[in-house]
């Protein structure tokens, strides 16, 4: 009796897990819970922005705007170098990583942009 509920249990969960997995991945949600992961994905949804110095930086490093993209997605926010707090925006300097360890960013962090002020190659 015992081992027939836990096998009907355990159908149970597998048929649910199966049917939340596909629900949730046509909805596209992601589970940004990190520190990091909250930070990177608020500077992505915003309007991103470039200033000059930044362009010229891309330009003579060869650095194109997916390059950046990856780096908003995969990167590592340093805390310790950034200043959340700053008025009016906050600043976050990012860090590549794996390929893109090289490259370092300072974003600045409105409400409703985020200026990508300098691109460092390092």
């Amino acid at each position: 009796m015992l081992v027939k509920r836990i096998f009907y249990y355990l159908v149970g969960l597998s048929l649910g897990s199966v049917a939340v997995y596909f629900f949730w991945q046509k909805k596209n949600a992601s589970f940004d819970y990190g520190m990091d992961a909250r930070t990177l994905k608020t500077l992505r949804i915003r309007e991103r922005l470039f200033s000059e110095q930044a362009k010229l930086s891309m330009q003579q490093h060869r650095i194109d705007t997916a390059m950046i993209s990856t780096i908003l997605y995969l990167g590592d926010v340093d805390f310790g170098k950034s200043d959340q707090r700053k008025e009016p925006c906050g600043e976050y300097y990012i860090t590549g990583t794996e390929a893109l360890e090289n490259i370092h960013l300072l974003v600045k962090r409105c409400d409703s942009t985020a200026t990508i002020e300098k691109v460092m190659i390092h």
